[in-house]
């Protein structure tokens, strides 16, 4: 590898979910177009789920190649294929997805050292810990991507280094996170398995620096608290779905679209303005059948116009669809509901002036994707850290409400809207993070 040069290269790993790499593409995408080389590693599978933006970003000229590595599913016994964990028959299987890519390290290692030009840094994601050893074989910094908000790390470290569950008996018990500027109540059901917290830390200790898709103006006292923890190495780059301007880009974040984007678009054109209603509750959707069909009833009663987005294991639900079509659901609807069976463009549909409302799982990239459109959120927390995040968007951000609540929280959309698009602007924090975050990397290159 030639470690004589002047422009940047960042070596990327992401994670295998739809979650966690559509961030992480869009990152590639701002950092390339700054000038710098990008060579993201991934596996055929998911280097597919990319290659329309991909191909389009490399056409005006963007330096993005893929090193592309085989998934050793047969190896921990997964059936063949399953590299995402959108693929996986049940969530049950998500360990073994794990193992199968820290497997990936040694051919990770060997490509690497047949690059031309030698990486400045690793971004990896924060669940591959084993990314820090590939880092330490070639002396280069390694940079920790996170797709949580900068609350939900924050809260992760302190509970994790502190001894404050010792004094809690039970899973539902709420108590205070310590060490943070604002009060904020979390419960023992809501943290993570010991095991991937374990894992966690050992990526967050062992990791130069943290780039996270938020903004100082959304999350400002959480983020200087988690700074003064890790000495300043914290760039809040987001929302990063704000790269994608053009229909195109906003259509082909992450894998095809179940549907047509001309269709859809279609079909939101004709409703009036802020009149649809649009459910998508993740693409690991976890909602047992007798859920769903609750939600379709209260769709059908509620008489207006509506998307309902069905993913994840829900998608392959066996009664879901027995209810669906012995009760005509979609018969009964034809005229007023869209129903998108697998991925959707998210980011396009939201951007319609036609959404009016936005019931969500709060995952992050779906509460940046509603704040950065303006859409008022009615949030249904699932699982991780969506019960973090539905925290800060209803009691601090005051911006959504919760679906178990009767009074609605007010939502100043155009002031949201204009603070979102500011952050990624020339003089917004987030623009000029990514400039700082660029600036230390080169130091660091130059200091070597």
């Amino acid at each position: 590898m030639d470690s004589h040069q002047k422009q940047l290269h960042f070596l990327m790993i992401p994670f295998m979910a739809q979650g966690h790499m559509i961030p992480m593409i869009d990152i590639a995408r701002m950092l390339a177009k700054r000038g710098a080389k990008i060579t993201i590693v991934t596996t055929p599978g998911n280097a597919a789920c990319f290659e329309r933006i991909l191909a389009r970003a490399v056409e005006t000229g963007l330096s993005i190649d893929l090193i592309i590595l085989d998934f050793p599913s047969k190896e921990v016994g997964l059936p063949e294929g399953c590299d995402n964990l959108d693929k996986l028959p049940s969530l049950h299987w998500a360990s073994k997805l794990f193992q199968a890519a820290s497997m990936m390290q040694q051919p990770a290692e060997k490509r690497i050292e047949e690059l031309n030009l030698r990486p400045n840094c690793i971004i990896g994601d924060m669940v591959f810990p084993w990314t820090i050893n590939i880092a330490r074989k070639f002396n280069i910094p390694m940079i920790s991507f996170s797709v949580t908000s900068c609350l939900c790390m924050l809260c992760w470290r302190n509970v994790y280094s502190s001894n404050v569950l010792e004094n809690i008996s039970s899973e539902t018990e709420c108590f205070v996170v310590p060490g943070l500027s604002k009060r904020f109540e979390i419960t023992k059901a809501q943290l993570p398995s010991k095991r991937f917290l374990d894992q966690w830390m050992e990526a967050e200790k062992g990791s130069y620096g943290i780039i996270i898709n938020t903004s100082e103006e959304l999350e400002p006292a959480f983020i200087d608290d988690y700074k003064k923890l890790r000495d300043g190495k914290v760039w809040c780059v987001g929302p990063v779905s704000l790269c994608n301007r053009d229909e195109l880009d906003k259509a082909q974040r992450g894998k095809q679209s179940s549907i047509d984007e001309d269709q859809c678009l279609k079909w939101l054109d004709l409703w009036k303005t802020s009149s649809v209603v649009y459910v998508c509750l993740g693409s690991l959707c976890n909602l047992v059948a007798s859920q769903l069909i609750q939600l379709g009833l209260g769709l059908e009663a509620s008489n207006k116009p509506f998307i309902w987005v069905i993913s994840g294991a829900a998608s392959a639900s066996e009664e879901l669809e027995k209810w669906l079509k012995e009760y005509g659901f979609e018969e009964r609807t034809k005229d007023r509901g869209l129903m998108i069976r697998g991925w959707a463009p998210q980011v396009l549909i939201l951007s319609h002036p036609a959404i009016g409302v936005f019931l969500t799982h709060c995952g992050w990239n779906s509460i940046l994707e509603g704040i950065c459109a303006g859409v008022p959120m009615v949030t249904w927390p699932l699982f991780g850290d969506h019960f973090y995040n539905e925290n800060l968007v209803v009691n601090v951000l005051n911006i959504a409400t919760t679906l178990w609540v009767e009074d609605s929280s007010k939502w100043g959309e155009e002031e949201k809207v204009r603070m979102a698009e500011k952050t990624v602007e020339e003089d917004g924090s987030s623009y000029i993070n990514m400039t700082m975050f660029m600036e230390e990397i080169m130091k660091l290159g130059s200091s070597d």
